[in-house]
């Protein structure tokens, strides 16, 4: 029978443990596959993965992602928080499902789907994260999964978000997904100042940043972050490479 070493075919790009020993790993297929184009051409990317391992523990992931699994693994279907207002992620159209599915065990290993798009690994620690649509992939189960209602009607003017976003909260390992690779990410420190964006290049907020939209006579609208925390901005959010 023909076995081959697994580890042979990827590498591991990304790693981080958590408290309780939970293994979050972004792994890389070292063969580039053919992905068309048109009839007769084609370009060659590498995929990308994420690999969990479970230690008497739980995850959280976006619902439709797992691709297998191997052990004594649980799988329950869990709500998000709702927003304040009517309606979970669905209801408004973003990328976020209204549930989460949330897998548990004392051990067991975990892929989910592979994919042209770009992980980013964070490790949180008491705070919350204000996500732009679709960045939400998976997070330890130690953290809650919600909805952020802005404040200022205007923003479903800029946002394909509308007025909700997928929220983050609480302390462990989360990992989003982008369409854009994290070096092309300009993050942007405010220390009790103000930012002021044209469009929705915005795709994280962390930290006590207050979003309003504000009304330009040359510029139209623009949205206005201000406070102290880090805003993430997508420069090229609508020019990804050609490897999606």
């Amino acid at each position: 029978m023909f076995n081959p070493d697994f580890s042979n075919a990827v590498k591991v790009i990304d790693q981080s443990i958590s408290k309780n020993g939970t293994v979050f790993e972004i792994i890389e297929y070292i063969k580039p596959r053919k992905v068309h184009m048109l009839e007769e051409t084609y370009r060659k990317e590498k995929l990308r993965q994420v690999r969990i391992q479970l230690k008497d523990s739980g995850v959280l992931v976006q619902p439709g992602d797992l691709q297998f699994m191997k052990g004594p693994i649980q799988i329950d279907i869990q709500q998000n928080a709702p927003s304040p207002s009517k309606g979970f992620f669905k209801s408004v159209g973003t990328g976020e499902a209204s549930f989460t599915s949330r897998y548990s065990g004392k051990h067991g290993e975990i892929y989910l789907d592979p994919s042209y798009k770009y992980f980013y690994m964070l490790e949180l620690s008491d705070e919350t994260l204000i996500l732009g649509d679709g960045m939400f992939y998976c997070c330890e189960d130690s953290m809650e999964v919600s909805v952020h209602v802005n404040k200022d009607a205007a923003v479903g003017l800029l946002t394909a978000d509308g007025f909700r976003q997928p929220k983050l909260s609480g302390s462990g390992i989360a990992i989003l997904e982008s369409y854009i690779p994290f070096d092309e990410v300009l993050i942007y420190e405010l220390n009790n100042d103000t930012l002021k964006v044209d469009g929705s290049l915005a795709i994280v907020i962390r930290g006590d940043i207050e979003t309003k939209i504000e009304k330009s006579k040359k510029e139209g609208y623009l949205q206005t972050f201000t406070g102290s925390g880090e805003v993430w901005l997508a420069p090229t959010k609508k020019y990804p490479p050609i490897n999606i």
